[in-house]
């Protein structure tokens, strides 16, 4: 069991430590840019649907976790997030290209244009405004002060020889977490390509901790997403995992399925509640089989996000909801209707 419990803790580690480097280069760039690249996105709805849109559909969880940090700093819309969470099928999408590539492609294409969809509907309905209003004290903090300039290279070396507390400990994380993805400690089970990007994104974060200024580190880094985001994001990704991880153990799910195949459309999208990647396995694995019409396994891609969830469950519970909720309504919506037309 000790075991168990160790392997979910690096599992989590890897979830909060690649969210927090987004969040830092996020905040890097917002800063390095004046918020110029955040102003473009947020004044045009449709740049912000085909962004999400991307994000969703790139194959694992990477693109959702940098999607909800973009929300948590409301660099997007409510719309955006339930776009990308619509397009995603988590680590699951790889299994599906590879088991049957012809519809991966389709169902991929099919969500893509879903997502889209349903990220316009859903930010015509005033509420949504509201969900984003909750989250405005996690909005990036612009100043307009001189040490508020990134990349100072007469400073650089002052980094490295007099370090303060703050930007060593973040260099010693960094660092630790790039030998430990490289060797196979965190991670290790993950396809090469996510190791990679994992590598590269705190790369690129060890980067950023060697060259900005003190006040960036101190203001930006620490006070701002260390201490206003990174426990909460880990705490909670940590909890939900390990809970999940014992209830599968004791829970058959794939043989309570086939014991009810005329309710599998709907448990398929109740299942999409779980912000687990592992329970929509089942779906594929039946679909591969012949044993469901691709309408269910739509319906199940559309209501679940593997992994991508997590982060904002730690973010706004409020949002984490109502994302879920939508995609429940939409999942059941375009499940039915292509069962009905025979798909």
């Amino acid at each position: 069991m000790i075991f168990e419990i160790f392997q979910v803790f690096k599992h989590a580690i890897v979830i909060a430590g690649f969210v927090f480097s987004m969040m830092l280069v996020i905040e890097y760039i917002n800063v390095q840019t004046h918020g110029v690249w955040q102003n473009k996105l947020s004044t045009n709805s449709f740049k912000q649907y085909f962004f999400a849109a991307f994000l969703g559909i790139i194959p694992g969880c990477l693109g959702a976790f940098t999607s909800v940090a973009l929300y948590s700093h409301q660099l997007i819309s409510f719309g955006a997030i339930v776009t990308t969470m619509i397009a995603t099928s988590g680590d699951e999408a790889f299994v599906m290209f590879a088991m049957f590539p012809k519809y991966a492609i389709i169902l991929t294409l099919a969500l893509l244009v879903i997502s889209i969809f349903a990220g316009y509907v859903v930010d015509k309905i005033p509420y949504s405004k509201k969900l984003l209003f909750k989250m405005a004290e996690n909005k990036l903090p612009l100043h307009e002060k001189p040490n508020c300039k990134c990349f100072q290279k007469e400073s650089i070396s002052d980094n490295f020889l007099k370090p303060s507390i703050y930007r060593l400990v973040l260099a010693i994380v960094f660092i630790a977490m790039i030998l430990a993805v490289s060797f196979g400690m965190l991670a290790g089970s993950s396809k090469i390509w996510i190791r990679v990007s994992i590598i590269l994104a705190i790369s690129f974060s060890l980067f950023i901790v060697a060259t900005v200024p003190e006040h960036f580190i101190r203001d930006h880094v620490w006070k701002h997403i260390v201490k206003v985001h990174l426990l909460k994001i880990f705490l909670w990704t940590f909890g939900t995992l390990l809970v999940l991880h014992f209830l599968m153990i004791y829970i058959d799910v794939d043989s309570w399925l086939n014991n009810n195949l005329l309710l599998v459309l709907l448990i398929a999208v109740l299942v999409g509640i779980i912000p687990e990647s592992g329970p929509h396995l089942v779906f594929v694995t039946l679909f591969a089989s012949g044993g469901i019409p691709f309408s269910i396994l739509l319906a199940s891609s559309i209501a679940q996000d593997g992994h991508g969830m997590l982060p904002l469950l730690a973010e706004s519970k409020k949002s984490f909801l109502a994302v879920k909720i939508v995609n429940i309504i939409f999942a059941l919506i375009f499940g039915y209707l292509g069962y009905f037309m025979g798909f």
